[in-house]
């Protein structure tokens, strides 16, 4: 395999949450176990003092498949992070994917737990920098914009067949109550759908969500920014990845479900973009633009929530080990309405992934 198509694979693995590479632990009598991880040493580099200093972490999951006829497999996912930042008493670990399933040939997979969210689908294509990115409209437990809890999710590939390179997803998810305001949820329903052309260098996608919102986040004493009985997003986005190139922008907005100081943005505009070279001698880099704008903000108006050029490399030594650097050159204003950071920061750090 190519030098450049090993680290295409390691990049994508590297800043999203899909294990392109995993260690196969068990096969045998239609069962299979595979591990995947990597630690991250990393360190940041700000006048922002809770972004400065280590930001070590170590990464853990594992995925099993069981053949249980010769159309029906039954799947599991577990993905962990632990803290390696801090003194062994105040480490923390959370748990990032917790999900099972059945995959029916031709008829696709449904499955159950903390799963991404259908709006992933089309925000992950630009999720791809070495370390910042992936922020404007994704937030975890934000509804089913990133990770989140209580996902029911229907995925189809080649659309039952009969159209090669078109991925359909239906999700479904429950109320999540009893937790913090910004992070709680009603039921909700999304969906996405991509297209590649029938395996070409471009892809289309796009993706819609509605879900209630609880009495907490229309409790105005609660959360005085962001009031209605329907939180909403929509988005669409481009890919262009081929001749070590990739190329990937994406539009989304927001009703009332993009958090912010006090509550909810009424309305939030998103724009993301992305370009990267590889090389063949291992050295990746990048350039990309975030931008979230928060729109009819209570006593505010219009206000950027977040704003930055970023600008990094990466360079891989093999499959398994990198090192990368990443500058996130902050556009907000120094006197923003929301108090929202504007300090820069550079990130430092080596990855090692099996």
């Amino acid at each position: 395999m190519k030098k450049s198509t090993l680290a295409l694979m390691m990049i994508s693995a590297l800043t999203t949450t899909s294990a392109v590479q995993a260690a196969e632990v068990y096969n045998k009598n239609g069962n299979k176990l595979d591990v995947y991880g990597k630690v991250k040493a990393m360190h940041y580099i700000s006048d922002y003092d809770s972004k400065d200093g280590d930001q070590t972490y170590v990464r853990f999951g594992i995925k099993g498949e069981t053949q249980i006829n010769e159309d029906l497999t039954g799947y599991g996912r577990w993905e962990s992070e632990f803290s390696g930042n801090k003194t062994e008493s105040d480490s923390t670990q959370k748990t990032r994917l917790a999900f099972a399933g059945l995959k029916l040939k031709n008829f696709g997979s449904f499955d159950y737990g903390r799963n991404l969210g259908a709006l992933y689908d089309v925000e992950a294509w630009t999720d791809m920098f070495p370390e910042f990115g992936g922020d404007s409209s994704a937030q975890t437990d934000n509804f089913m914009t990133k990770r989140a809890s209580g996902l029911a999710t229907y995925r189809n590939t080649d659309f039952f067949g009969v159209v090669d390179g078109l991925d359909l997803t239906l999700q479904y998810q429950g109320k999540n109550e009893n937790r913090d305001v910004k992070k709680q949820n009603g039921d909700g329903f999304g969906t996405s759908l991509a297209y590649d052309f029938g395996g070409s260098d471009f892809a289309i996608s796009g993706a819609y969500t509605s879900s209630d919102r609880t009495a907490d986040q229309q409790n105005a004493a609660l959360a005085p920014r962001g009031q209605g009985n329907k939180a909403e997003a929509w988005a669409t986005g481009l890919k262009y990845d081929a001749n070590n190139i990739y190329l990937a922008t994406f539009y989304s907005e927001t009703r009332n479900m993009t958090p912010i100081s006090g509550g909810f943005a009424n309305k939030a505009q998103n724009f993301e973009v992305v370009a990267q070279y590889q090389f063949d001698n291992g050295f990746r880099p990048s350039l990309g633009y975030v931008l979230s704008k928060g729109k009819d903000i209570e006593n505010i108006g219009s206000e950027d929530l977040v704003n930055y050029i970023d600008v990094g490399a990466t360079y891989y030594f093999n499959k398994n080990m990198s090192a990368f650097v990443d500058y996130r050159i902050n556009q907000l204003k120094s006197d923003n309405k929301l108090g929202i950071n504007d300090d820069d920061i550079v990130a430092l750090g080596m990855t090692y992934q099996f």
